[in-house]
């Protein structure tokens, strides 16, 4: 049976259910919100540093050494951090999910096998709490909704670990790769480097967030294709101030002089922080739900239904 077409029509008075867009973010403040990312690189790209930056707030110890005499100091396994960060009345629970130094030992054989078991544990616990007969109101939600994935700097190419990982990863997460501590190449090498990075991923068909939908009007799309023209993110993180022109500013001081991490004829920083908080942090955490949560709910319930068929014959 076809679906007539409604006519949209103007009520005559004024009603007031205009107001549901206010109503809507009255309880969505009261009730805050939960943004889920994980950092994977290989040990010393400042994962925890480039966090800390994007977010203004010291999150995560950094694990490089401070003193010559000090332990190298590494996760040695996956760690969650939990913080809740205020601005101007909006709450965020931030969970930060710290991932151990991949490709630095001898064997790297499977090395990513249990970054991706633990975004897949994520998916699983969450629809166990979906399918719970008496479930709560609210789900807590754990599910990963960004991974930014850091590049050393080499200049040269995508090791082939890399490209691997990323293509696992990008079949169960949102996957933003970031060039760490861009500030060591040229900018004629940061964009060479860019460009071969751009051309492996598309020869390995490794699809990246962000994702085009129907839904997304003309102005939406155009975002998104400037976005996938920069990717990666040549960045550099500080949580230092230095003084350029008598206003201190964060960035890295050197011999040669200072890279203002907020300067973006330095570096791409503000781009990757305005993308991930100011424009896209909504869609990264619908796009995990609608896409990569959606497919692994579906594979899980087809299987269960395989399953249950021998019993019931």
């Amino acid at each position: 049976m076809a679906t007539a077409e409604v006519q949209e029509i103007r009520a005559t008075s004024y009603v007031g259910f205009d107001s549901i867009t206010q109503q809507i973010e009255h309880k969505l403040l009261k009730r805050g919100f939960q943004f889920n990312v994980i950092v994977v690189g290989q040990t010393g790209l400042g994962k925890s540093t480039l966090i800390n930056t994007i977010f203004a707030s010291h999150l995560i110890d950094s694990k490089g050494r401070r003193e010559a005499d000090e332990p190298v100091r590494q996760t040695t396994e996956i760690q969650t951090v939990s913080h809740v960060i205020t601005e101007n009345g909006v709450r965020l629970r931030l969970n930060i999910v710290d991932t151990p130094g991949y490709g630095d030992q001898v064997n790297n054989e499977n090395c990513w096998d249990p970054i991706v078991k633990y975004i897949k544990d994520q998916h699983s616990a969450y629809l166990r709490k979906e399918l719970t007969a008496m479930r709560d109101r609210y789900i807590q939600d754990t599910r990963i909704h960004c991974c930014l994935y850091f590049i050393n700097p080499t200049g040269h190419s995508l090791r082939p670990i890399d490209v691997i990982v990323m293509k696992k990863l990008s079949e169960v997460v949102n996957v933003v790769p970031v060039i760490a501590k861009a500030d060591s190449l040229t900018l004629e090498e940061r964009e060479s480097f860019k460009q071969k990075i751009r051309a492996e991923l598309f020869h390995h068909s490794i699809r990246l967030y962000p994702f085009d939908t129907d839904e997304y009007d003309e102005e939406e799309v155009q975002l998104n294709e400037s976005i996938r023209n920069m990717i990666p993110f040549a960045v550099v993180g500080s949580e230092s101030n230095v003084i350029i022109g008598g206003k201190a500013v964060r960035g890295r001081k050197n011999r040669w002089g200072v890279v203002n991490v907020e300067d973006e004829t330095h570096c791409e920083f503000v781009s990757l922080r305005n993308f991930l908080t100011r424009t896209h942090l909504q869609d990264l955490i619908e796009t995990t739900a609608q896409i990569h949560y959606e497919a692994f709910r579906s594979k899980q319930l087809l299987a269960l239904k395989e399953n249950a068929r021998p019993q019931q014959a």
